[in-house]
């Protein structure tokens, strides 16, 4: 077994992205009422995506 230090190890360990088809998304921190997190969670894997699609709904209806 090789001794590898651990930043070499983490890096060979790191998971690497592509490029992005679209641009990148911001991470941020809102509050919203726990009913409407809890109805968009219960929808499944992709809610933040479903939640960002609503917000641009509103946004272009303006």
């Amino acid at each position: 077994m090789t001794s590898q230090s651990l930043p070499e190890l983490q890096e060979k360990l790191a998971r690497r992205r592509g490029a992005q088809k679209q641009p990148t998304k911001i991470p941020t921190t809102i509050r919203v009422d726990a009913d409407i997190l809890a109805a968009f969670k219960a929808t499944g894997k992709g809610w933040q995506t479903r939640v960002n699609h609503v917000l641009r709904e509103w946004l272009n209806a303006q």
